[in-house]
């Protein structure tokens, strides 16, 4: 019986291995909202997101707080959380997803790998699945990843005002990059 226990146990463990997280709290998001027509980019870079990464089932989920968002000029970062995501109503933005093709992938060692991402992703209070692909680069125990990914502002009922609709585009591209690190327990 005894036996049976430490088999258990060491079982256990060696599934936890198996299972390994990897996370950042320092994942940087930017994001590209300028049209053609605007005399000035409307650019913002965040870079305090988390991401945790599960790399045996290849779970993922994301989180960014839309007041982290830094701009070039003051007024655009106000007008940006004030009238456009309303950043005091709706804190944060949020992916919950997977990596399709995680199979694919060797997290145990050094190399460079394309997959699909698929999940939700919410922000200013609607959820829409989003799919796209990212690179993954393994490197001494380290996981880096780069995605892009287009999306449009009406999908998530964020409303531009007709004074400056011809200057924000309709379509914003995220860039999203992380370097995760093993999660310890």
């Amino acid at each position: 019986m005894k036996n049976l226990f430490v088999m258990t146990i060491a079982l256990l463990v060696a599934m936890t291995g198996m299972s390994q997280k990897f996370y950042t709290k320092n994942g940087q998001i930017n994001f590209d909202a300028t049209s053609p027509a605007s005399p000035e980019k409307i650019e913002g870079i965040n870079r305090s997101a988390t991401c945790v990464v599960d790399t045996k089932s290849g779970n993922m989920q994301f989180a960014a707080l839309m007041k982290g968002f830094a701009f070039e000029r003051a007024l655009m970062e106000e007008h940006f959380n004030e009238n456009y995501v309303e950043s005091d109503k709706y804190p944060k933005a949020e992916f919950k997803g997977e990596i399709k093709n995680s199979d694919k992938v060797d997290f145990t060692k050094d190399g460079n790998y394309t997959v699909k991402i698929k999940g939700k992703l919410t922000m200013h209070g609607e959820s829409n699945d989003v799919e796209t692909e990212a690179k993954i680069s393994i490197q001494n125990g380290k996981i880096k990843a780069t995605a892009d990914l287009n999306v449009l502002l009406s999908d998530y009922k964020v409303s531009i005002p007709g004074l400056v609709a011809d200057k924000v585009s309709k379509t914003v591209k995220i860039s999203v990059s992380c370097l995760l690190e093993p999660l310890k327990s």
